[in-house]
């Protein structure tokens, strides 16, 4: 779904790529089980540390960069502050649970009731109803209202760049200012006329900040 956009960053970056399937997405196995309100966590902590320990040779030094939901698994997971990790990018992550949030998701709920999202077959096949009830569902559950992970910011050690369109139909401004206040020296980027996916809508201007990011994190 990120198309040419990660070939590109590598092109202009010098640096090798790594992409993967999260569990249930893709090419990656079916979910098991049904999700609980931690399921950040579990890919945060469990499935990408298992990822990088088989696919990157020991010691390799990386950078996360994830959307939506993986970038708030990039920051879960540079709390933990894992020793290779340099530094880590997001776009439209999440922090904590907002009203505008959980509209954009019945919002597309529907549209995945109308059949306008038929496209997501392509890249996720005969799992695709599964894996998007599965975000539905979850994010909707009454307690998944309280979820929250301000509170680990802190522990974040490594240079971060926070991006997010002005118009993301799944979060305001806030989530990029409260990873901002709780990430010491992260650096943000809002970006106009643009929504909750930059590196389709503004893909020019993403692998300028990124390739600048990266070759200077710090």
């Amino acid at each position: 779904m990120w198309k040419d956009f990660p070939r590109r960053l590598c092109e202009i970056t010098g640096c090798p790529g790594l992409l993967y399937d999260r569990l249930g997405y893709g090419l990656s196995d079916a979910l098991q089980q049904s999700r609980k309100t931690d399921y950040l966590h579990r890919y945060a902590l469990e499935e990408l540390p298992l990822v990088l320990t088989h696919a990157l040779p020991s010691g390799q030094p990386y950078i996360v960069i994830g959307h939506s939901d993986g970038g708030s698994i990039a920051l879960l997971h540079a709390a933990q502050q894992p020793p290779g990790l340099r530094a880590i990018v997001t776009e439209a992550a999440h922090v904590f649970v907002e009203t505008l949030t959980l509209d954009g998701i019945r919002v597309a709920e529907q549209a995945y009731a109308d059949g306008k999202l038929r496209g997501l077959t392509r890249y996720h096949g005969d799992k695709t109803e599964q894996i998007f009830k599965a975000w539905s569902d979850t994010w909707l559950t009454p307690d998944f209202a309280k979820w929250n992970i301000e509170e680990v910011l802190p522990s974040i050690a490594c240079p971060a760049l926070i991006l997010q369109g002005i118009d993301d139909q799944y979060g305001t401004r806030r989530q990029v200012d409260a990873i901002v206040a709780g990430v010491p020296g992260a650096r943000m980027q809002l970006l106009e006329q643009c929504g909750h996916t930059p590196h389709q809508e503004q893909a020019a201007a993403i692998l300028e900040l990124m390739d600048t990011f990266i070759r200077s994190p710090a």
